[in-house]
């Protein structure tokens, strides 16, 4: 399970690099949801979102689908979110905080 992992994340880096105009400040993050689901974070700086997310999200439209057809010839099922480190940065905040708030 993580060969099909490495291959599709290996994948999803070159297509987004050869997009994005600061490919030094990206990051890829990859969950493994269960045996056949994968979830991709592509965290990038806040310019290139919107070169990733493209005209009403058409550009990623097309790399989901990309990923998720490469996903399928391997039996897994992927999921892809593209966010800036500000949006990381806050989502994991907000983590942290409801940890705090459970304990």
């Amino acid at each position: 399970m993580q060969e099909i992992a490495e291959k599709l994340r290996d994948y999803l880096q070159y297509v987004a690099v050869q997009l994005i105009d600061n490919p030094e400040k990206a990051e890829l993050r990859v969950a493994v949801e269960d045996e056949t689901h994968f979830r991709f974070r592509l965290i990038v700086d806040s310019d290139d979102v919107a070169i990733l997310i493209g005209k009403n999200g058409f550009t990623a439209s097309a790399i989901r689908s990309l990923l998720k057809a490469s996903a399928e010839k391997h039996g897994v099922q992927v999921s892809l979110l593209i966010h800036s480190h500000e949006d990381e940065q806050r989502r994991l905040a907000a983590l942290e905080a409801a940890e705090i708030i459970e304990e």
